[in-house]
């Protein structure tokens, strides 16, 4: 089972960028399709991004779209996040999906989450 690790998050003001990348443990090609998905204290882990295994598709929820762009390399998944918002705030984890990418849908393989990377955004 592949895991992942997450990297780049840290502490942005509003407005500011990050960009997050997701690897394979062992620097190995990521064949899966991937999602982005957040988590804040209390709340449900959502979807943000998914690309599929070919990186052709690409979707991205309604509160990201214009501001976050996924894209992927072989053996790296990335997260461009521009015009960072207080509400970005969360702990990002990347994770190969159980099923295609579809923004409506972003279902994780069971049992497949890292240790995510936080993302802050104040002022």
């Amino acid at each position: 089972q592949v895991q992942l690790v997450e990297s780049g998050g840290g502490s942005v003001q509003p407005g500011g960028s990050l960009r997050l990348s997701c690897r394979s443990s062992r620097n190995t090609e990521i064949v899966y399709a991937i999602a982005w998905f957040r988590q804040v204290p209390g709340k449900e882990r959502e979807g943000v991004a998914c690309i599929s295994s070919s990186g052709i598709v690409a979707q991205h929820v309604d509160s990201v779209k214009g501001r976050f762009k996924v894209s992927r390399d072989k053996r790296t998944v990335f997260l461009q996040m521009n015009g960072l918002r207080a509400d970005d705030t969360a702990v990002y984890y990347c994770a190969p999906l159980n099923g295609p990418c579809r923004e409506d849908r972003m279902a994780a393989i069971p049992g497949s989450w890292g240790h995510g990377t936080q993302v802050t955004v104040s002022s």
